[in-house]
Parts: structure tokens; sequence; C-alpha cells
């Protein structure tokens, strides 16, 4: 292991060994909700990561592209999971010049933008990438309960995984930047191979639903769906023909919303 970084970004076959998902309950969830809402074919996945929600539902019949800021996410995506059309962009910037019936932002892949700014930036380019009438999907952690359950916040949590004849050691804390509205999470690793020790710092965006509503509407969508569960990180977890619940008490977020007609005015030429 290297000294920065991080560790399962950086080794992508650690990250599918930490958080392995044999059901592909996220791409499926995602699938059965794109088929609830009329999605067309075309979608595009924003933060891919290693490609296997992509290139399940490449295989489901989809015509997937799929973007990461991570080479090595998208080495291994095209290695271990080929199908979509892989690209090495960022959400808050992309540009791939066309337009998708829907676009999906799995594993709270939105919460990697930090500030107001950032997130306004990357809706807009959800927005710039869907054809009238397109669905964004996303799954995210749930700001609010978060800061109102401090449960996650007691103290270091421990967890081990072995991939061959390595064991690997994770030693995570995580805390609540209320000012920045972030939670900022530290994590140490050890491996038994005689490697050195590894730390990291990520942090993810704390949103709360009516805020998340708010730049939506700025972006120009209509919020069809917000609710807690099920879904694929959910307890109990999502299953197939499971129907949305009512609340957001919970940790998780699912959101579907429609990119809303742009309004047309008379003497407008615009085709």
């Amino acid at each position: 292991m290297s000294g920065t970084g991080n560790l399962l970004t950086d080794r992508p076959e650690l990250y599918e060994e930490r958080f392995p998902d044999p059901e592909r309950l996220a791409a499926r969830w995602a699938e059965a909700t794109l088929r609830r809402y009329g999605s067309g074919h075309r979608v595009l996945d924003l933060g891919c990561g290693t490609g296997r929600d992509a290139a399940w539902l490449h295989r489901a019949g989809r015509r997937v592209t799929a973007v990461d800021t991570s080479a090595a996410m998208l080495a291994h995506a095209r290695r271990h999971h080929p199908g979509p059309d892989y690209r090495h962009a960022d959400m808050r910037d992309a540009d791939l010049g066309r337009v998708f019936d829907a676009v999906l932002c799995l594993d709270s892949a939105l919460l990697h933008c930090h500030t107001n700014p950032e997130l306004a930036a990357a809706l807009a380019v959800c927005a710039r990438h869907l054809a009238p009438g397109g669905l964004l999907v996303a799954e995210l952690r749930n700001g609010a309960f978060l800061l109102g359950d401090g449960s996650l916040l007691d103290g270091p949590a421990t967890a081990t995984f072995r991939r061959g004849s390595t064991t690997y050691t994770s030693r995570t804390t995580l805390r609540v930047d209320h000012g920045a509205q972030l939670l900022r999470r530290h994590r140490a690793w050890t491996a038994d191979d005689g490697s050195p020790p590894h730390e990291e710092h990520t942090a993810w965006r704390l949103l709360f639903p009516q805020e998340l509503r708010y730049f939506l509407a700025v972006a120009g969508f209509e919020v069809l769906a917000l609710h807690d569960g099920p879904g694929p990180r959910t307890e109990p977890p999502w299953r197939e023909g499971d129907r949305p619940g009512t609340t957001l008490r919970a940790d998780r977020l699912h959101l579907v919303a429609r990119l809303a007609p742009r309004p047309h005015h008379d003497g407008d030429t615009t085709p």
C-alpha cells in the first residue's frame, strides 16, 4: 500500500472485494426505477466507479455511457465490466456532446460536490445531457438523518476483509463539519503483508431534502419521488417489486426527477 490517496479508488479490485454486490442490487434498483417511470434506453452513469452497475444495465439492454474521474476505476471497468462506453470526465463540467434519456448518480456520487456552486454545476451537467422529459435517478446519503442520529459518529469503526493471502483492516472515524456542511471521514488502513500503513481523508456534502428540492428546481427539474427506501443500500435491502416508502427519516435518499420542458415564448424560433 502507498501512504496517500484513496486505497479503494486506486485499487478497484479491493473496492469490489470490500463492497461486494453479487446480486447487483444497485443496478437492478436503477433498472426497475427507469422502467417504472418509462425511461428510454440511453443512459448516462455519472460516477460509475468500477463499472459493475453500468455493465449490468448494458446487458439489460440499455445503451450506457459511463463517466468517472478515476483513471484506475475506468481501466478496471473496461477490463472487467465491458460493454458501456467509458469516459474520463468530471460530473461538474462534463460535455459529452450527446443527450440521454436518463442520468444515474448512484452511491452518493452527487455528494462529492462539496459546495453550492459545485452542486449547481453538476445538476446543470445532468440537465444539459438529458433529452426533454429525461430522468435523473440518484441514490445518496440523507444529511438530515446523519445530523439527527449521532451513532455513526460515536467512535472509530473497524472493518476487515481478505483478498488472496492478505488481510486488510480499516479504522474509520467520521465527524460532521457543520460550517461546511460536510461529513468528513478519516480512514487508516493496515495490511498483514508488510506494506506501510495508508491514511486517507474524504468528505461528502450533507444535503437536506428541501435543500435538494430547491437545487433541482433551479436546475430545471421536477421531483417525481424522494424517499428513504427501500433501496440497494437500505436495511432491509430493496427487492424486485418493492414500492417506494413515504418517509425521509432514514440514512438514504432515493430521488427521481424529470427535466421540466423549457417554457415556450411566442416568437421563439429555437428548434
